[in-house]
Parts: C-alpha cells; structure tokens; sequence
C-alpha cells in the first residue's frame, strides 16, 4: 500500500509541475504557426506584377472583319483587358491616355483578377483632378466587393484613403473607412509635417502599401510614411487576397501599378 501511495503522490506531483507551466513559454513554433496559418489561393502572384496600362480601346478588331461578338466585347472593356474586373457600369472605368481612370464610381471599384499574397509590396501612381482629392485602393479585399448602397458596408479589404472627406485625411481602414477600425492622420497644411499635406489637384503621386509580416499595413506617399495599421485579426487568405482601385465622385487616373510579393 505504501509504495502505491508513493507512486500516486509523485504522479501528482508531475501533473502540478506541468499544469504550472507560465503560458508565456509555450513554443514560439506554435504561436508563429498559428499567426501565419492560413490557405491562399493556387494562382495567387509569386512573381512581381506590372501594368502600366499603355495601350486603347482604338485596338478594337475591324469592323469589317464580322466578328461582331469581338467587337462589342472590346468597346464594352473601355480598354481594362483582361486583367481587371469592373464593379461599375461600362465606361465608369476606362484607360485613357495611358491610365487606368475613373469618375462617379461611387464605391463601385475595379480589381484586379490575379490574387495577391498576403505579404506584399503594392506601389501605384495616383492622380486627382479635383481639390478634392480622393484617391481611393482597396487592398487584400475578395476582388468582388462593391457599395450595394450610399455606405460602403460590404467592403472586405484595407482602404487606404488619400485626401479622404474633403481632402481632410489619409489613412487606412479595415472594411469600413466610417467606422472606428481606422488609422488617420487629419490634413493640416500649416503643420509642417509632409503627412499631412492635402491632396494637390494635378499632382501624381506615388504610392506604396505593403505588409511583410502578415498583420501590420504600411502607407507611404513619395516615400513618406502616411500610416500604420496593425491588425489583430488580420485579413489574408482566401476571401482576402485582391488589391483595386475605388471612387466615389473625384475624377482620378492610376497608372505603374507594381506588385512584388514578400516571403510568407
């Protein structure tokens, strides 16, 4: 009897032994596992993506040729290709000039079809003809989202938002650039500070939106880093894994588009 109590008792014993284990030091492998475990899509880009939009819808096939079907196709595209996906009515968003442009989309944005990594570099020109400013991505949404209403409440991406509201902030926004899950610096041009300068009617610029580590979203323009987003519960994998162009009113045009996958 005396050594079935021993052997109980140092059972015991082990059992208190790992049960006090701080939680701190579970494996790192397993916290990293669960932070970067999630399915992409079998296409998804694993080399780096360019389209810098050179080309016209005055490429249409003749007219002469009897391919009716061709023809209709084409002029329906405004010169998109196959690359993107238009959201809007037909002409919303055209390529004109060798841009990717668009006015009075009214959250009815165009995506790209090829899906992207959840880590990724994005760099893109922008330009808004309005004082307005405006200019509008989406980033990591499903590639099919759209306003069904005056609210964008079905958005499933990042927003970032330059010259936003009146050319009154830039900044990020996970799904919904209304609610409270936002990063925003206020524009104030007596600041001094580059970040907060308004959106220049006629001004290209360059912008830059990567994630390295699977959570944390960057927004630089011309190489100013406007904001950080770090996301809880970030958005990757299937469902978000399409980056896009959107607008609401504001004439804007986008061209050099760059996509350059991260490791994973």
């Amino acid at each position: 009897m005396s050594r079935l109590l021993a052997l109980a008792a140092l059972f015991a014993i082990s059992v208190l032994a790992s049960a006090c284990v701080p939680s701190g030091d579970s494996p790192a492998k397993e916290r990293k596992a669960a932070s970067t475990s999630w399915a992409e899509d079998p296409l998804v880009l694993r080399a780096p993506f360019e389209e810098s939009f050179e080309r016209s819808i005055s490429a249409a096939p003749d007219a002469g040729s009897g391919d009716a079907r061709a023809i209709v196709a084409v002029a329906n595209d405004y010169g998109l290709g196959p690359n993107w996906y238009s959201t809007a009515a037909p002409g919303v968003w055209r390529v004109q000039a060798g841009k990717l442009c668009g006015q009075k989309a009214y959250n009815h944005g165009v995506w790209l079809r090829k899906p992207i990594p959840a880590n990724a570099r994005v760099e893109f020109d922008a330009v808004s003809d309005s004082p307005t400013g405006d200019i509008k991505a989406e980033l990591w949404g499903d590639g099919k989202s759209y306003a069904k209403g005056n609210s964008y409440v079905e958005a499933t991406s990042y927003l970032v938002l330059y010259g936003a509201w009146m050319n009154t902030k830039h900044g990020i926004a996970r799904i919904n650039e209304h609610g409270n899950d936002v990063s925003f610096v206020k524009v104030d041009p007596g600041s001094g500070e580059k970040k907060q300068l308004p959106v220049a009617r006629g001004q290209v610029y360059h912008m830059r939106v990567e994630r390295i580590d699977g959570k944390t979203v960057h927004m630089y323009v011309d190489d100013t880093l406007i904001a950080n987003f770090n996301d809880a519960t970030p958005l990757v994998g299937l469902g978000h894994d399409h980056f896009g162009f959107n607008d609401w009113e504001t004439p804007v045009c986008f061209d050099n588009v760059k996509i350059t996958p991260s490791p994973r």
